[in-house]
């Protein structure tokens, strides 16, 4: 079936045609004609299989036939609720792409910037508000949001959402809609919690699961090299340098890991950026663009970033450090391998990290190919690296130094 085939609006059709999709993903596929009647569904699909577009295109074809048949603009009909920033504005940006030519005005609101544009924004009227939880309970709090209008409640990435700990916000926004309302509940995982969680907010659903066998897009060829914690940064600097032109995004425990690894790179002449919670929004919006257009090829990532990176043609994901909680391992390798492309994930063991390795492959059902190194070749690979002096003293006054410029920065604020 193709999208043409399709029961929706002609100016829908337009912008799909577009964007050059011509037919539906499964989920795609299985999702859309039951949210164009309007029934509730729970969605679990891994990351890279079109799953914004599933809801986004009949959603989008829902607001715009009411929209249609209304006298005038009578408060926000759809919610959509993502745990990150990041996230936020990728989905946005799918929604006014795919209703360009129609009558929904979509808009997203988050917290890390003024709110002033957000509440003007919100006061000339919103059909479809794509909102992060904290910034949505503000302006409720504050009068500017109301959501008692809202006729569809979409939650993305609620696996993520109830990692950030946004159990209770989830449950709260309920007091704030009417209880008959059209609810889409979308996840990249599944455990007990969050079933336990779909089946108090959907009612009679309709339930899709995508390769339930098979937490990963098959697009992505998985691999891992036991490499000691501190020799990473010589593989990370060979992997680079043998594939120049490919985009390459890495993984990291924690924000000072992603500035020190970072500041490895720079030394060995490699051009490189990073995005954490440290960063000031107006940063995060100047690093994504800068690696989405392929000004610097280099991304380094924590998790908290992991779900809101979509960018288009990342060859290679490196798992630096490997996640400490295994579902992260499928959402950061889902950044590469999306829609029709291939890709990479190359994990960096130590020793200490075997256990995590064998609970990655417990969750994969299946063992994850091992790069043999022998030991020449792993010596070797230090010993042609440009900085193989194996100390971290430079870099660890350098974090020092990063620290205290943070904790300047959150003093003045």
């Amino acid at each position: 079936m193709k999208f043409e085939q399709y029961r929706i609006s002609s100016d829908l059709k337009k912008s799909i045609a577009a964007l050059g999709f011509k037919r539906p993903t499964d989920i795609q596929f299985k999702a859309i004609p039951h949210i164009l009647k309007g029934e509730d569904v729970l969605a679990i699909a891994q990351t890279g299989t079109g799953k914004t577009a599933a809801f986004a295109i009949p959603v989008l074809n829902i607001l715009h036939e009411r929209k249609l048949h209304q006298q005038r603009g009578d408060g926000i009909k759809c919610l959509v609720m993502v745990p990150t920033r990041e996230l936020a504005i990728q989905i946005t940006d799918v929604f006014l792409k795919l209703g360009r030519h129609l009558k929904v005005k979509s808009y997203c609101i988050f917290g890390g910037v003024e709110q002033e544009g957000q509440i003007e924004k919100l006061g000339k009227g919103i059909d479809l508000l794509v909102v992060t939880p904290g910034r949505m309970f503000d302006l409720i709090s504050q009068g500017h949001l109301n959501l008692s209008r809202v006729e569809i409640l979409i939650l993305d990435e609620a696996d993520h959402m109830l990692d950030l700990g946004f159990l209770r916000d989830i449950q709260d926004v309920m007091r704030h809609l009417p209880s008959r309302r059209q609810t889409l509940f979308f996840s990249a995982t599944i455990d007990e919690k969050i079933k336990k969680l779909a089946y108090t907010l959907v009612n009679r659903p309709i339930r899709i699961q995508i390769s339930p066998r098979d937490p990963v897009t098959k697009r992505v060829q998985h691999s891992v090299a036991f490499i000691e914690m501190d020799d990473k940064r010589f593989f990370l600097e060979r992997l680079i340098k043998e594939h120049p032109e490919d985009k390459i995004l890495v993984f990291v425990r924690t924000k000072v890991r992603a500035e020190r690894v970072m500041k490895a790179m720079q030394r060995v002449a490699i051009e490189a950026i990073t995005i954490h919670g440290d960063k000031e929004q107006k940063e995060r919006f100047k690093v994504m663009d800068q690696f989405k257009a392929g000004k610097v090829n280099l991304l380094i990532a924590t998790d908290v970033s992991a779900r809101g990176i979509d960018i288009p043609n990342v060859n290679y994901v490196i798992n630096y450090d490997l996640p400490e909680q295994t579902e992260n391992y499928v959402h950061r390798v889902g950044r590469t391998g999306r829609g029709t492309h291939s890709g990479f994930a190359v994990s960096f063991c130590s020793e200490d990290e075997k256990p995590l390795l064998a609970e990655i492959e417990t969750f994969l059902g299946k063992p994850v190919t091992v790069i043999s190194l022998d030991k020449t070749e792993y010596t070797d690979t230090i010993d042609f690296s440009d900085d193989h002096r194996p100390d971290w003293k430079s870099l660890e006054s350098e974090m020092e130094a990063y620290e205290k410029s943070q904790r300047r920065k959150k003093k003045r604020k």
